[in-house]
């Protein structure tokens, strides 16, 4: 049975010797360039970790709405780049 967003011990099967190996150097290549964007981008690990707080402190019923609220705060950038100054974020 196929996972959501990748291939199982089964499919791989499916594909020939030349189709994995294709496959295994494009995931290689995808996870250097991900990790490549992240490290010239510090400012996505506070994105991320902020809105992951508050989801833990605030416990929403409904995820998209908070998280839509979340990301269209007008004070997020600023609250993102005082928090990478070492601050703390009061909410």
């Amino acid at each position: 049975m196929a996972e959501e967003g990748g291939l199982t011990k089964l499919e791989v099967g499916f594909l020939s010797p030349e189709q994995q190996e294709k496959l295994r150097q494009f995931k290689i290549k995808t996870r250097i360039e991900n990790e490549k964007y992240l490290r010239s981008h510090p400012e996505v690990e506070v994105l991320v970790a902020e809105f992951l707080r508050n989801v833990f402190l605030k416990r929403p019923a409904d995820i998209r709405e908070f998280a839509a609220d979340h990301f269209n705060n007008p004070n997020l950038c600023s609250n993102v780049s005082f928090k990478m100054e070492g601050n703390s974020i009061m909410d």
